[in-house]
């Protein structure tokens, strides 16, 4: 077997990239830096997110997708070609297969815009398959058994709800409403409390370091720079995990509407299966404390956050693409 197989997590805030038999061999954020001067590609990933918020006028740094899906083809492109290269590596004789996890609620066109750039940036063979069935099947959850399994993956610009069953959605929402949304929140709720500007990867960092989807009894607390938008000038304050639970209780609803969404539109029979085994908390969105208890209390399911929730996704897309006559009912598109 001398082509090889790819399984790609194309996510709005990071890409995960699989290959059967090694597991997950790069994990970098979704970002490119370009010189304005000639439109060339300067960096991808690690070294184009350090640049984040630090670049002159002749370098951008950008994410080249928006709630994910494709905001700019172009950019989205050279990342793939570079994300693939890197995965390989060396001089290949084959063209690889490839398999992208795209969200749930995609429509025609913005999967033909990514099944496109795939062959593009050198793909032999382009695979689409949806997020929530690719986080199931790297959450180890049976999803081809007569029975409802619910899936709430939530990453950095979308949350998708699906219950599935029989190797199928039988329901299923998607909101763009995701990590980047819970750094803007903050970010906003900061610039109005503490008259503070900060930049988005601190607020990523107060997030992961402090966030709680509930307000905790023992609050946590950090120190975070910005710049004083009254004075200009640099300044320090101290901020605690419950600054952080009121700003982004607007997104946490829109999460919580979404999966009450799915469950009044699935079947009896199949409620009471996801009664049993409660819903399944996939993606990097959902490793923010206290979350699967949040969407336990307000739905009434219990709920609890997958092994490796990060990887479910990237992992499911190579077990899918390893097993393709398996999961072919699963997948969605092919070129």
């Amino acid at each position: 077997m001398f082509i090889k197989r790819i399984g790609i997590d194309l996510g709005t805030t990071y890409t995960l990239v699989y290959l059967p038999r090694r597991g997950i061999v790069i994990n970098e954020p979704s970002v490119v830096a370009i010189s304005m001067v000639d439109k060339k590609i300067l960096a991808v990933g690690n070294e184009a997110k350090d640049m984040l918020g630090r670049t002159p006028d002749s370098i951008i740094a950008l994410k080249p997708l928006k709630d994910g899906v494709i905001a700019d083809y172009r950019t989205t492109e050279a990342m793939l070609r570079y994300f693939i290269n890197k995965a390989l590596g060396g001089v290949r004789l084959f063209r690889p297969e490839v398999m992208v996890a795209v969200p749930a609620g995609i429509t025609s066109t913005e999967r033909r815009a990514v099944i496109d750039a795939t062959i593009s940036a050198g793909a032999r063979a382009a695979y689409i398959i949806k997020e929530p069935i690719a986080a199931a099947i790297g959450a180890d959850i049976p999803i081809g058994s007569a029975s409802g399994h619910m899936i709430v993956d939530i990453g950095g610009g979308t949350a998708e709800m699906a219950v599935i069953s029989l190797g199928g959605v039988v329901t299923s929402t998607s909101v763009r409403v995701g990590g980047n949304k819970f750094d803007n929140a903050i970010t906003d709720f900061i610039r109005r409390r503490y008259n503070l500007a900060i930049g988005e990867r601190t607020a990523e960092e107060t997030k992961i370091n402090i966030g709680s989807a509930l307000y905790l009894e023992d609050k946590l607390t950090m120190e975070i720079r910005g710049r004083d938008i009254i004075t200009g000038l640099p300044r320090n304050i101290t901020v605690s995990s419950d600054d952080v639970t009121e700003a982004i209780q607007n997104e946490l609803e829109a999460v919580i509407n979404a999966a009450k969404r799915v469950l009044q539109e699935t079947p009896p029979e199949l409620a009471s299966d996801i009664m049993d085994k409660g819903m399944v908390l996939t993606g990097g969105s959902s490793l923010l404390r206290n979350i699967d208890q949040l969407l336990s209390r307000t739905t009434g399911v219990p709920a609890f956050v997958a092994d490796d929730a990060l990887l479910c996704v990237a992992k499911g897309t190579g077990i899918a693409l390893d097993n393709l006559d398996s999961y072919k009912r699963s997948i969605l598109a092919t070129k």
